[in-house]
């Protein structure tokens, strides 16, 4: 499709100038986007109310429906996500390293742009606004692949981007577009001469399905199967707020949590005081036999162990030490994120130190994991990889680095053969 192959060209044409506009331009851009968003509010709400409309006429999953609600209370949500993005130190420029090779041979090691980024996301129309002003303030062009059940307020979100930010500077143009349809975004995919890196937010089989289809590279998680271990050293009501929290505050979210380890010692304990408040928010609760003995709940199959439900249903399984927890959730769990509630402090950094996730949290909700409560500037979603970026991808994860070098006439020739000169390689930070 020439019209991908377009758009790629152009992105990659606007990243080059992106990387030369100072902190205050992109800042202000972002300031404009605010701006946008708040005076054109009730166009914004009218656009979401239609694909409402359209995704109960289709009968759209609950979930899909629930991340697909862009109303004001959303819109107040991206305003204040992109004034904490504007409040954040510029990612761009930093000197990371700097090195004397020789006496006036300098080595700098500079963050930088990784470039032209590719997005594909499913429903949440407030991840078009978080992905697109995150590239922006990190000087990054962005393509944007929504679902097609967000298609109006997708439009209308990314129309108040495009003019916001090419108002400020005409160098913007081209920074953020769109693409429309699946055939788009797989042609997109082929395309590793001009797109660095891919995003995908969705599910499994999205983030599988896009990492089968390219050699760009990837940066994603393929499921959120997130646990909370109550230890047998846990304060009770400390444990049931945040297991209560972690379950039920958004269930339809990859950070909530699907698989509850209980130690034995007190299930007895935590497991009715737990089960009352779940089965008043209406979570059913699927068990292994021991905890079918304390309370009442479905029995879990091996399936459930590993299953993200995204809903309003929880496995729960009864343990009998911390290394038995630990090696459930290695062995299940998707690297996410999870958490222990314990009061024991060695217990706490064993359970850190040995999970291997990418946010390990002690005695607070899996739900924290998140770009924005992270400080990071909202996000553009979260890696499970162990290369460039890992956790809540913020500004840090869209950045890379070169190294810059400068010199007095300096040349290698110098520093070769018998009475050569020698390097210093003396750190200067």
């Amino acid at each position: 499709m020439d019209f991908i192959r377009k758009t790629a060209e152009r992105a990659r044409e606007t990243s080059y100038r992106l990387q030369g506009l100072p902190a205050t331009v992109r800042n202000a851009a972002l300031a404009a986007i605010v701006s946008e968003l708040a005076g054109r509010r009730q166009e914004i709400v009218s656009a979401n109310r239609i694909d409402l409309a359209n995704a109960a006429r289709d009968r759209l999953s609950p979930v899909l429906a629930k991340r697909l609600d862009y109303g004001d209370f959303k819109v107040d949500e991206s305003i204040e996500s992109v004034n904490a993005l504007v409040r954040l130190d510029d990612p761009v420029g930093r000197v990371l390293a700097r090195t004397e090779l020789d006496e006036g041979l300098i080595l700098e090691k500079v963050s930088c742009p990784i470039g032209v980024i590719g997005v594909v996301f499913e429903s949440r129309p407030d991840a078009l606004i978080q992905i697109s002003t995150l590239c922006i303030k990190s000087g990054n062009a962005v393509i944007l692949k929504g679902g097609s059940e967000a298609s109006h307020t997708n439009k209308i979100l990314a129309d108040i981007i495009t003019d916001a930010v090419t108002s400020v500077d005409g160098r913007f143009e081209g920074a953020v577009q769109t693409i429309s349809t699946r055939e788009e975004f797989r042609e997109l995919l082929r395309l590793d001469d001009l797109v660095d890196l891919i995003i995908p937010r969705g599910s499994n089989e999205l983030v599988k399905s896009v990492k089968e289809a390219t050699r760009i590279p990837v940066l994603g998680h393929a499921a959120g199967i997130c646990h909370v271990y109550v230890d047998a050293e846990a304060d009770i009501e400390m444990a049931v707020k945040i297991c209560y929290d972690a379950k039920v505050q958004y269930p339809a979210v990859c950070n909530a949590m699907e698989t509850l380890l209980v130690h034995k010692d007190v299930a007895a304990v935590f497991l009715p005081r737990m089960a009352e408040d779940y089965v008043e928010a209406g979570v059913e609760m699927r068990g292994d036999l021991e905890t079918r003995q304390i309370i009442d709940a479905n029995p879990a199959s091996d399936e459930d162990w590993s299953t993200e439900y995204n809903d309003l249903i929880l496995s729960i399984k009864i343990v009998y030490s911390l290394e038995e927890a630990v090696n459930h959730i290695n062995r299940y769990g998707s690297h996410h994120t999870d958490a222990i509630v314990t009061d024991n402090p060695e217990t706490a950094k064993r359970f850190m130190d040995e999970v291997d996730s990418s946010s390990v949290l002690w005695n607070c909700s899996t739900r924290f994991a998140d770009g924005y409560r992270y400080g990071l500037g909202a996000e553009v979603g979260i890696s499970t990889n162990k290369t460039h970026a890992r956790g809540p991808i913020g500004l840090e994860g869209l950045v890379i680095y070169k190294y810059r070098l400068s010199g007095r006439g300096h040349v290698v020739s110098d520093y070769v053969g018998s009475g050569a000169k020698r390097f210093t390689h003396r750190s200067l930070l």
